[in-house]
């Protein structure tokens, strides 16, 4: 058997025996893998630390037909560090590795959302404020693996929304409801223009759209509501974590 290389992510950690542990791993070029790490809670290991929640590594292992793949080395790339200053920066992510782990498949590789995770976890080992980082993360997250809802044009007419409709947004058509075609049951949806503008800017922007991107409270809420509703829509039950981030 040959042994593949690739950076990787430590999305999540189980005790397998004393010295060892079983690793979910996302990397970048195979996608999710489940590694059995041997050794490696011994304090002398071939692993030297490197694989703590949350840090980015490169790692070499030998991939298994099945069972665990056997998890041989690793090196250290960084850290996740969040701000001690902020839960919302330790338990986002902790969201992050939840999303990683519950929405991808095994040996699904993603190389795209791979560096949306990692610009992520960088703004939230720094003092930046962590809601548009987050929020992108989730928003290329659903486009990755093909979920994302239609931000630009009504469901059900096919019409452009434009900014200041007063548009609703409702799980089960995954898109936005143009004004003109909202129908009383679904006035509790509306959401607001400025929350739209965020969502797309979000989704074609780059990393560094996150240091120009103010956010309103109100925006912040409408889209934290928008986004846990699509994901919990597709898991079929609500991520744990969600009501951790406080926001």
């Amino acid at each position: 058997m040959s042994s593949e290389k690739s950076d990787a992510i430590v999305i999540r950690q189980v005790d397998f025996s004393e010295s060892s542990s079983v690793l979910t791993l996302f990397t970048r070029d195979f996608g999710k893998i489940s590694s059995l790490a041997k050794g490696a809670k011994r304090l002398k290991s071939a692993f030297e630390g490197s694989l703590d929640l949350l840090s980015e590594c490169q790692v070499v292992f030998i991939h298994k037909s099945s069972g665990l793949d056997l998890l041989t080395e690793a090196q250290l790339i960084s850290r996740f560090k969040p701000s001690p200053k902020s839960l919302t920066h330790l338990y986002g992510g902790f969201y992050i590795a939840e999303l990683l782990n519950s929405l991808t498949e095994e040996n699904d590789p993603h190389p795209e959302l791979y560096d949306a995770a990692v610009e992520a976890l960088a703004v939230l080992s720094s003092e930046l404020p962590p809601y548009c980082a987050i929020f992108r993360f989730e928003l290329l997250t659903l486009r990755e693996i093909g979920q994302l809802p239609d931000f630009e044009t009504c469901t059900i007419c096919q019409s452009q929304i434009f900014l200041g409709d007063r548009s609703r947004f409702w799980v089960s058509e995954s898109g936005l409801i143009c004004s003109q075609c909202g129908h009383p049951e679904y006035e509790r949806t509306e959401i607001q223009s400025g929350a739209i503008a965020v969502i797309r800017k979000l989704i074609e922007g780059d990393a560094a759209t996150l240091d120009r991107l103010s956010i309103s409270q109100e925006q912040r809420r409408d889209i934290r509501k928008l986004l846990t509703s699509v994901i919990s829509a597709i898991l079929g039950k609500r991520p744990k974590t969600t009501k951790l981030l406080g926001f």
